[in-house]
């Protein structure tokens, strides 16, 4: 898949600290069974990569990928684990270096203007706010609109329930990642339905968007 494709598959891609492997395969399930399929496993834990492999091999429905890519080595890493993307919160020279090598669609995180046209410059026109809300939320991608009109952004880091939606009818993001629609707490409960209930009703923002870019 393209990262067009991918990061078009779902209005919300959630973000995934998993602590337990055991939750990977179910909490995966669960995700999918609501409506998300785009999973971003982050290298925040010791059992990421295995929970990527679990994903990859017994929930063939979900687009699993890997966040918090900040060493090179990690591309290949993740490719091996059976990562379909890779994501990371900036982009440096030696994390640009790998990414030419890994046949994997790569989203690079960018927080100013400055690092969003440096990206561009190096071929990249869809990138990772990060962190969203500290980069200045809804009015940095407001502002970044009319002067680089060619990016689009998946906006990820302190958004949530109450304002993912005002930043999905922003014309320039496909997407918004976010850890709301698998709390901590139903993870370590094993409230897989409630979950899927969380997703579904990130999933049903995908019509918001739809009707507003109808409108304009």
């Amino acid at each position: 898949m393209t990262l067009d494709s991918i990061l078009a598959t779902a209005p919300v891609v959630p973000v995934l600290v998993i602590e337990q492997l055991g939750h990977a395969v179910p909490l995966a399930r669960a995700l999918v069974a609501g409506g998300l399929p785009v999973l971003e496993i982050t290298l925040r834990t010791p059992v990421a990569l295995d929970a990527v492999r679990a994903i990859a091999a017994e929930v063939p429905d979900a687009i699993v990928g890997v966040g918090t890519v900040t060493r090179a080595e990690q591309f290949e890493e993740s490719k091996g684990a059976g990562a379909r993307f890779t994501v990371s919160p900036g982009l440096t020279p030696r994390l640009l270096a790998a990414s030419r090598y890994c046949s994997i669609p790569f989203l690079p995180g960018v927080f100013s203007p400055s690092e969003a046209l440096a990206a561009r410059d190096e071929g990249f026109d869809r990138l990772k706010l990060f962190p969203a809300e500290q980069a200045g939320g809804i009015g940095m991608l407001k502002a970044l609109s009319s002067p680089i009109p060619d990016l689009a952004f998946c906006p990820t880091g302190g958004i949530g329930p109450s304002s993912f939606r005002d930043y999905l009818v922003l014309p320039n993001v496909v997407c918004v990642g976010g850890s709301w629609v698998a709390p901590t707490e139903a993870v370590k409960a094993g409230d897989w339905d409630r979950i899927t209930r969380l997703a579904a009703e990130a999933a049903a923002a995908r019509g918001t968007r739809e009707s507003t870019a109808s409108a304009v």
